[in-house]
């Protein structure tokens, strides 16, 4: 079979990939006009980076392009199916490019966050000595899935989904293009039919696509031209890779595990953290969530909450599949279960407010580090109080100038309004000092 029929028969995902950077869809943020890689691409410079986002938006078209774009070899390895053997033969490989014909190669891995910490560092001598310029691409969080080492040396860009409006430009295209694409076949959309496909994809063009090409497909014995109606879209959708797995969309999932447990619905959250574990999720991507919950949704109402979530992710690293699923279901009932507080949420967030608003202000004078030689002669340390000194507390100012008074911290409910009401009475006994000693209406 020559290549053009290999071609022909393609996927009409991608058949359909840009073959330019004119042609790429999205992503202006990262390479639109006047961004630093564009700039980059246009002058043949290239460097290491990290493409970070969900599947369909584009990452691994862009560095396929940037290899053309730049003239450089591509060498493509997936991290699902490739080990430290086949990294070390492609910087071999891209070594003896370099000393044959001076050609530059990049090195795309699709996936890398499945590289173990070994495999991710076998690749940094060759991107010190700049024998390869590596493009990863990942849909997990690489600042908990890329070494810092690899991470350090590699320019990371976060890629968003395809917004509506640019999955209908996509799948627009593909209806026009006679050559590559739906045209020559007449298919048309009936009314709603782009929205449709816009609103399934969830910003993923390829599964637009997948969807658009199964509704043709089983249209293809009827005569042209074909209009493709709801119904046959609808039909074609459920065929095609929208599934709530590890692979595609997992958000949904996640997000409704979230507000399950914080709903106090203990049922649900197991539910739909089964769910995960069943589909393939990693039980690590599942207790980091439940640790950040732990402070964002309960806080100090129950500070157990985040020594619970805490341990819950120690288990899963140290017990494993698939034992460590009772670990996660006791830490997601406990996590629901327990009383909800944001307080520490809102808190910093109002403190980064103001802090983006104000700057950095400075500390009070009697705040500051007075142990220096010279700081006394600077204010510096001079009149504070030692709170241990005064019975645990003493009335001082903490915040700084611009922003004493502020209250950032609001306690809500739990443990929290405990601690809360000691630090208060505390306070009602260091302002009446005279009164807790001779009791209620004594004089002395």
């Amino acid at each position: 079979m020559s290549d053009e029929q290999i071609a022909a028969e393609a996927p009409l995902a991608a058949r359909m990939r840009p073959r330019s950077l004119i042609e790429f869809v999205g992503q202006e943020h990262i390479v639109g006009p006047g961004t630093v890689l564009r700039s980059a691409i246009q002058g043949g410079e290239l460097f290491s980076m990290i493409f970070f986002g969900p599947p369909g938006c584009g990452k691994t078209t862009l560095a396929r392009l940037i290899a053309a774009e730049t003239g450089a070899r591509l060498v493509q390895l997936s991290a699902v199916n490739s080990g430290t053997a086949d990294v070390r033969a492609a910087i071999q490989g891209a070594r003896e490019a370099r000393a044959l014909s001076a050609a530059r190669t990049i090195l795309f891995i699709d996936e890398i966050h499945r590289f173990n910490k070994a495999q991710q560092d076998a690749l940094l001598p060759a991107i010190e000595d700049a024998v390869v310029t590596l493009i990863g691409a990942t849909t997990e969080n690489p600042y908990f899935e890329v070494n810092s080492a690899l991470l350090s040396r590699c320019q990371l860009y976060r890629f968003e989904p395809l917004p509506p409006v640019l999955v209908e430009q996509v799948v627009q295209t593909a209806l026009g293009d006679g050559e590559r694409g739906l045209g020559a076949k007449g298919v048309t959309l009936a009314d709603g039919g782009l929205g449709f496909l816009a609103e399934v994809s969830r910003g993923d063009a390829r599964v637009a696509l997948n969807a658009l090409e199964a509704a043709s497909r089983s249209r293809a014995s009827a005569a042209t031209p074909v209009v493709l109606t709801l119904d046959d879209l609808r039909d074609a959708a459920q065929k095609s890779p929208v599934s709530y797995d590890r692979e595609d969309s997992h958000y949904d999932t996640i997000s409704a595990f979230i507000k399950s447990m914080r709903g106090s619905d203990a049922d649900a959250a197991i539910y739909y953290m089964a769910s995960m574990l069943a589909g393939g999720e990693d039980p690590k991507f599942i207790a980091r969530r439940m640790i950040v919950f732990a402070s964002e949704d309960v806080g100090n109402a129950d500070p157990q909450a985040l020594q619970t979530a805490i341990a819950a992710s120690r288990a899963v690293e140290f017990v494993g599949m698939p034992e460590c699923r009772i670990n996660l279901s006791q830490a997601a009932a406990y996590l629901a279960l327990a009383p909800k507080s944001n307080a520490a949420y809102k808190a910093v967030d109002a403190a980064l407010d103001d802090v983006r608003r104000e700057g950095n202000q400075p500390p009070p004078p009697h705040l500051r580090d007075g142990s220096y030689k010279g700081a006394k002669a600077l204010g510096h340390g001079i009149g504070y109080q030692y709170p241990h000194g005064h019975g645990g507390w003493v009335q001082q100012q903490y915040l700084p100038d611009k922003l004493s008074g502020r209250r950032y911290y609001l306690p809500i409910r739990g443990a929290e309004l405990e601690m809360a009401a000691r630090v208060a009475e505390d306070k009602r006994r260091a302002a009446a000092p005279e009164a807790d000693e001779h009791g209620p209406g004594e004089t002395g």
